[in-house]
């Protein structure tokens, strides 16, 4: 298999640390780096908690990079009001001290994007250090093949104002600078970007029942899931009435590696960078504006089909009984659809109604 080289930007972050388990565990990936944004958590702390997962699968191979430090424009806000003081749900794991974050996150994205070609781009956090490269290093762009980027809404509603997606609110500058791009540089015009937002990835949710099956396939990583997700099942059942957490990151990991685990549409998006609708994805369904489609809107998951992909790369469970499990646990919480297909042969377009029978 020719695995897809990768570069992925994140600010870890709980589901950045999930989504980073996921694609280092997936032989379709080949992760040349990690490059850190400050979102979820300053830079440094980001740059820590990636190398506590890297540790734990024993992958210190792969360089961590030190990226922005602050929004283009606007006031650094944190989100560790969710992901807990040290990003991930105040378990307190000490830091890795054989391998330390090197510095240049920007610098190392325009060498590998110059020197290697068709690499991609999988985009956790605030575009910052996306934003940057563009505008410091364009020349570079030439060797982008893709980038996914967990970020906005659509129609859903959004997760730090009633409008707008946390990455996208924090840095809404970076944002818009990098749609931009993808409407005008000429080595992005004909590509666009994978927004896998919050209407796809609120389908997402890993509960209680989930996390005990995980730890039973292997009691470290279940163990080391089930330590940062606690603090994470809290915020949700305060926040939104959520029994477990909506684990946004993993599936734009899971989508570069399988484009149809989504579907969607394209149009022109752009970014709003202030007032109350400030991080808001302004998407023009309707080609309104009769601007470059500069973006693919994810509106339609299965969450079924993705729990299935997650566990067995994670921890290289079969994927039979991992699907014989799932039907005895995989129950969506807001009660829309119950996803438990009868059979391995039943067809996605089965998945979808209020119940599968």
């Amino acid at each position: 298999m020719n695995a897809k080289k990768v570069i992925i930007d994140c600010d870890p972050g709980i589901d950045d640390v999930l989504a980073l388990l996921l694609a280092l565990r997936s032989p379709e990936l080949d992760v040349l780096g990690i490059t850190v944004v400050c979102g979820n958590v300053p830079t440094t702390q980001g740059a820590e908690n990636a190398l506590k997962v890297l540790s734990l699968l024993d992958r210190l191979d792969v360089p961590v990079y030190l990226g922005e430090t602050k929004p283009l424009v606007r006031d650094y806000v944190d989100a560790t009001d969710t992901h807990g003081a040290d990003g991930l749900g105040e378990s307190f794991l000490p830091n890795v001290t054989d391998v330390r974050p090197k510095e240049g996150a920007i610098q190392f994205l325009a060498q590998t994007l110059s020197e290697q070609k068709d690499v991609s781009i999988i985009a956790l956090g605030p575009l910052t250090n996306i934003a940057r490269l563009i505008q410091d290093y364009p020349a570079c762009l030439e060797g982008l093949s893709e980038l996914v980027t967990m970020g906005g809404s659509y129609k859903s509603h959004g997760n730090c104002s009633p409008v707008a997606e946390y990455n996208y609110w924090c840095d809404p500058d970076a944002a818009k600078v990098v749609y931009e791009a993808f409407e005008s540089h000429p080595a992005l015009r004909q590509k666009q970007i994978q927004m896998i937002g919050l209407d796809v990835t609120r389908e997402i949710v890993l509960t209680p029942n989930l996390v005990e099956y995980m730890t039973c396939l292997s009691q470290e990583i279940g163990n080391f899931i089930r330590n940062i997700t606690r603090f994470y099942f809290d915020f949700h059942w305060k926040q939104e009435g959520v029994i477990g957490c909506v684990i946004n990151d993993p599936l734009a990991v899971a989508y570069c590696i399988d484009h149809s685990l989504c579907k969607g549409f394209s149009a022109y998006t752009t970014v709003e960078t202030a007032g109350i609708s400030l991080g808001q994805t302004v998407v023009d369904t309707y080609d309104f504006w009769k601007k470059e489609k500069n973006s693919h809107i994810l509106t339609e998951t299965d969450p079924y089909r993705f729990m299935t992909f997650f566990i067995t790369h994670v921890f290289g469970a079969d994927a039979s009984d991992v699907r014989h499990f799932l039907r005895q646990i995989m129950v969506e919480n807001a009660g829309k659809r119950v996803w438990m297909p009868k059979d391995e042969e039943v067809p996605v377009e089965m998945l979808k109604g209020d119940v599968v029978k």
